[in-house]
């Protein structure tokens, strides 16, 4: 129907024309078949219709426009409606999608920071790692701080596992030697000597090998380094009679005493040959846990021969328990034999009183009294 509105409004102009070309072809057509006088009169009447026919149209045509305008100005109210409504669902829309948006850049803004904040105290953590490190560098260049460093470790492995009384830092050996912990364990096998070594030089150079003569060179001096220290630890910590057969040399470095049990196998048979046995901090413990567990064992021998004579010293006085109750027993019985006498003396007692307390005075009975006195 609009479309159909729109082409007489487009076409209206050429309608009009054809409607009027029409009206002067049937006058003309008329003007041909009827007289000549009257055609003055057809042609005002010709006029006249097509006057009316044009009022007629003109009306239409201004009645159609009128409904046109009527239906557009519907249409657009109605789509300026649907655009208000698809408008405020876009912009609430929108609006929701920038508020999760704000939400979630919040969120990743706070987690940002967090990380961030995190990042920080690992990147201080590690300055300060840094710093150790190269300050642990120099600590381990040093030969004496290398020593006290590895008798630090070893006090705090030592100390952490076994109780005081069963080990002494720095103890003075009757040779004039200090070891540096003597592990006091009972006989056998006595108390064992455990020495820190950190033949770290050596390692370094092993390490450091580019090539096959500096290998061979470092693997000499490696060598040379350890079994020095396992002909030291010998010499000076194993003393008959006061230490065990054998003693502990303490390596604070885990790689280094992977590479000397895998690669100088001869170097550890020497330390067997020696009585040195090399351990490093894990073996360490578990050597510790060991000597614990010894110790432990002893003190419950210990324990068990206290109370074994306290059960022997029990058993004395319970025997001179049973031998007091039988005395007392004894004494019991005696005391009721006595009783059982003075029961029979106080019976002839009362029975000579109620015989004189029968016995009237006069000369019949004199009889009586005699026989009394003389059966008494």
């Amino acid at each position: 129907m609009q479309n159909l509105n729109s082409f007489i409004l487009e076409n209206l102009g050429l309608i009009i024309f054809f409607v009027l070309l029409l009206t002067a072809v049937n006058a003309v057509f008329i003007f041909f078949r009827k007289e000549k006088g009257g055609v003055k009169e057809l042609f005002l009447q010709s006029q006249g219709e097509l006057s009316g026919r044009l009022a007629a149209l003109r009306e239409a045509n201004a009645q159609e426009q009128s409904r046109l305008f009527a239906a557009l100005n519907e249409q657009r109210l109605a789509l300026l409606k649907l655009m208000d409504e698809k408008l405020l669902a876009v912009t609430k829309s929108v609006g929701e999608g920038l508020h999760e948006t704000t939400v979630k850049t919040n969120a990743t803004l706070t987690d940002l920071r967090e990380r961030l904040a995190k990042i920080d105290v690992a990147q201080q953590k590690i300055s300060s790692l840094s710093e150790q490190v190269v300050s642990l560098q120099e600590v381990l260049s040093n030969k004496q701080a290398r020593g006290a460093f590895g008798e630090i470790q070893l006090n705090d492995l030592v100390s952490s596992i076994l109780p005081p009384n069963a080990y002494s830092f720095q103890y003075l050996l009757s040779n004039g030697k200090k070891a540096d912990c003597m592990l006091k364990l009972p006989n056998p096998p006595g108390s064992i000597v455990i020495d820190a070594k950190f033949p770290l030089e050596s390692y370094y150079a092993l390490r450091k090998a580019s090539n096959d003569r500096e290998k061979v060179e470092a693997e000499r001096f490696f060598k040379a380094s350890v079994l020095k220290h396992i002909k030291d630890i010998s010499e000076k910590y194993i003393i008959p009679n006061e230490t065990a057969e054998s003693a502990l040399m303490f390596l604070p470095s885990e790689a280094i005493y992977a590479e000397l049990h895998a690669n100088f196998i001869e170097v550890v048979e020497s330390s067997y040959k020696a009585k040195v046995w090399i351990v490093s901090p894990t073996t360490l413990m578990a050597t510790l846990n060991t000597v614990r567990a010894v110790l432990k064992d002893a003190h419950m021998r210990e324990q068990a021969g206290i109370i074994q004579k306290e059960v022997g010293v029990l058993m004395d006085d319970i025997a001179r328990l049973d031998e007091r109750v039988e005395n007392l027993s004894k004494h019991f019985k005696q005391a009721g034999d006595d009783i059982d006498s003075i029961k029979i003396s106080s019976g002839k007692i009362y029975r000579r009183i109620q015989k004189i307390e029968d016995i009237e005075l006069g000369e019949g009975n004199t009889q009586a009294l005699e026989h009394l006195s003389g059966k008494d």
